[in-house]
């Protein structure tokens, strides 16, 4: 970019949708320095997704925001045939929270960035789970072993860090009102690159928009889907 770059001082696990997105415009404000990650496992959506990411970046530019590190852990051998690397099945907007649960999500996405981070003397790494979260690697006693597994195995501290742990998707979409959302991606049944408006994670996000009172700036493929 030609630019001076800072230290940074927090690695930040980006995903594309809402809540890590408005995590990383939230750390910004409050004056850190982020080097930014992005981790590609295989699934059917992440093409969209890294669009996104790479969207919300382009938009959010700034001298204290270091470029996209995109870090590869393919699944494939690992998942097989599930739905989130076959397509197949993906659950839709009648699915409960549980049934987009991934196997290690939390572990095989946190792996190498942290360990990105302990090489490249990078203090803390943070992610952007939410209250209510019900999942068995979201938890703070999960987070809390992870990091003493982390210390013990590089030699040195990363620190896990949750900043928006405490807080529900309507409370964070209240926080990240004045951030280009439109640039976010939360589909995992995209059709065309767009959210596909049917699937459980889509379902989620109007849900949210709609408790948030604010307007849905999502293109839906599904005729219908389209908050105005």
């Amino acid at each position: 970019m030609g630019r001076l770059l800072e230290r940074p001082t927090t690695g930040l696990l980006l995903s594309g949708g809402l809540d890590s997105a408005i995590l990383l415009g939230q750390q910004l404000a409050a004056g850190a320095t982020i080097v930014p990650f992005y981790v590609r496992t295989g699934c059917v959506w992440e093409a969209a997704e890294l669009r996104a990411v790479r969207r919300f970046l382009a938009d959010l530019d700034q001298p204290r925001l270091h470029k996209l590190v995109v870090l590869d852990v393919p699944l494939a051998d690992l998942y097989g045939n599930h739905w989130s690397l076959s397509g197949l099945g993906i659950p839709d907007e009648r699915s409960p929270d549980e049934a987009v649960y991934l196997p290690g999500h939390n572990p095989l996405l946190l792996m190498k960035p942290v360990i990105w981070c302990r090489m490249n003397g990078v203090a803390e790494l943070a992610l952007a789970t939410l209250a209510g979260n019900p999942f068995p690697d979201a938890t703070p006693e999960f987070f809390a072993a992870f990091e003493a597994m982390v210390h013990e195995a590089l030699g040195g501290q990363v620190r896990i860090t949750r900043p928006l742990a405490h807080l529900t998707k309507r409370e964070v979409l209240e926080i990240g009102r004045d951030l280009p959302l439109e640039h976010t991606f939360s589909c995992i049944a995209p059709v065309d690159g767009v959210h596909c408006g049917h699937c459980n994670k889509c379902a989620e996000r109007r849900r949210a928009f709609g408790e948030a009172r604010i307007v849905d700036p999502t293109e839906y493929a599904l005729s219908g889907c389209q908050a105005g």
